[in-house]
């Protein structure tokens, strides 16, 4: 009896140690992602949280993915790519152009009407980064996406029908680039990061913005404004650029495995993936400013060449810029354009 109460115990413990080894094999990984948006916003609800699931159930359970967004681990927006740098946090979504004059190359996708297919746009940007760009203007960091957003939109408090309407006009801008653009149309453009928006409109601070449909439910823009501007055409007014990026010694003392399981949720296929999504949700978006019976424009052909005319000057000084950097500003939109065209922009 003693030997065989003897066998039960150490079968007891051997069950007890192998589903303790199972529990940590389980938890093995645990990344924490933060983001500016609210959780409900495209961004996080349709793409990162998608992306994280379909880590966590490739990797068996061994990754675990939190999600804090609305900056809720502290910082501003702007912070966002440092904080991933650091080691503050190990995964972060943000806007390049909120570090501005931090990632040069990268602005070529934010030029005026540079973007025609935001897919095709979004595989050309990836192209970029992981040919040449994780080399040098993302090289401290692991950049795991890198996308784009539908067409750039004007929203307004009194409409804009005419570039003559844009003189004067206080416009929020979400990156230098931008800014630059929207000082070339006439207005007087004020940089902020998204979620800033609502109180600046609220309080006169500025009486438009420019961003993509597709978050304005986010913020509840068509509630604060009643006129909105799109433009005809297949190229786009702007984009803005967007990167999912993570702690680079955190990716690099992930097991081989493990790595792999991210590099095949991420690269290519999440940068087209994020695209299309938030390209998909522009149409959703502008029906619900259309159900509020607010105003929508589009400017015809000819409206359009008058705008891109006026943006010209933008590109000439940011050629200018990479030239005094030591960079070929010209041959990288060339670059960029070629890309576009070969992903079927």
């Amino acid at each position: 009896m003693k030997k065989r109460s003897l066998i039960k115990t150490a079968i007891a413990g051997l069950v007890t140690a192998a589903a303790l080894g199972g529990s940590a094999h389980a938890q093995e990984v645990t990344l924490r992602l933060h983001q500016f948006l609210p959780p409900p916003a495209t961004v996080p609800a349709k793409i990162l949280k998608p992306w994280a699931t379909a880590v966590e159930e490739a990797s068996g359970g061994r990754i675990a993915i939190q999600h804090f967004d609305a900056m809720s681990l502290g910082g501003r927006p702007p912070e966002l790519m440092d904080q991933a740098r650091d080691g503050v946090v190990d995964l972060s979504m943000t806007v390049v152009g909120y570090t501005p004059g931090r990632f040069p190359r990268t602005e070529v996708f934010e030029l005026p009407f540079m973007m025609t297919n935001p897919v095709a746009t979004a595989s050309a940007y990836w192209e970029m980064v992981e040919t040449d760009w994780q080399s040098n203007e993302y090289k401290d960091v692991k950049v795991l996406g890198a996308w784009v957003h539908g067409p750039g939109v004007v929203h307004s408090k009194d409409g804009v029908n005419s570039l003559e309407d844009m003189k004067g006009l206080t416009v929020r801008g979400p990156t230098r680039i931008i800014n630059d653009m929207l000082s070339e149309l006439g207005a007087e453009p004020v940089g902020m990061p998204l979620p800033a928006i609502p109180e600046a409109l609220s309080k006169g601070v500025v009486k438009g913005t420019v961003i993509p449909w597709e978050v304005t439910p986010a913020i509840r823009l068509s509630e604060l404004v009643t006129n909105h501007t799109e433009f005809s055409g297949e190229e786009a007014l702007y984009a803005a650029t967007i990167v999912l990026v993570m702690n680079k010694a955190k990716y690099e003392a992930l097991p081989d495995d493990l790595k792999a399981i991210i590099d095949a949720e991420s690269g290519a296929k999440l940068s087209k993936f994020a695209t299309q999504v938030m390209w998909d949700m522009d149409a959703p978006a502008r029906a619900i400013a259309e159900k509020a019976g607010n105003t929508i424009v589009e400017l015809d052909a000819d409206e359009v060449a008058r705008w891109k005319e006026a943006a010209g000057p933008v590109i000439d000084r940011w050629i200018a810029d990479m030239d005094g950097k030591g960079l070929d500003g010209a041959a990288l939109i060339e670059q960029a354009k070629a890309l576009i065209k070969k992903h079927g922009g």
